[in-house]
């Protein structure tokens, strides 16, 4: 807990950089075995990239000097990861995320992604985005093939 606690203030304090740099007040540290691997803070701001958040570069960043799986690392995060980051934290296998501010708390700062995490809970055809399932044949053969050029991986 004390070593969460560190970590949360140091992500705590690349937020605030950021925030004084004209950026959103979120970061994120991905951590393994006590050494901080990457520092991240969200670049919307510099990007115009959407997807540009701190998990998301953290994970991008340290998938390129471990490979896609981060079993053995855990995320500290500013905010409570977004339904988009939290996907890819299950993707690449984090083993752990801790967060300073939930969504409740962020919500009077228009900060929450509440709404969204709201919205994939329920069926696609009850979702506010269209979303349409246009089953094709191919697909079918192409799983096929990409199994057989990967098996025994």
């Amino acid at each position: 807990m004390h070593d969460d606690q560190h970590y949360l203030q140091h992500a705590i304090t690349l937020a605030r950089r950021n925030v004084e740099a004209g950026g959103r007040p979120f970061a994120a540290l991905l951590v393994r075995d006590g050494q901080v691997l990457v520092e991240a803070v969200n670049e919307i701001h510099l990007s115009q990239d959407p997807t540009a958040h701190a998990e998301l570069l953290a994970i991008r960043a340290a998938s390129r000097q471990l490979g896609a799986r981060l079993d053995d690392c855990v995320i500290y995060a500013t905010g409570q990861p977004c339904p988009m980051c939290l996907s890819a934290l299950y993707l690449c296998g984090i083993a752990r995320v801790v967060f300073a501010a939930s969504n409740e708390s962020a919500a009077a700062f228009g900060l929450s992604t509440a709404a969204i995490y709201e919205q994939i809970s329920l069926p696609l055809k009850d979702q506010r985005l269209p979303i349409q399932h246009v089953p094709q044949a191919s697909m079918t053969a192409l799983y096929h093939d990409w199994q057989a050029r990967h098996a025994g991986h």
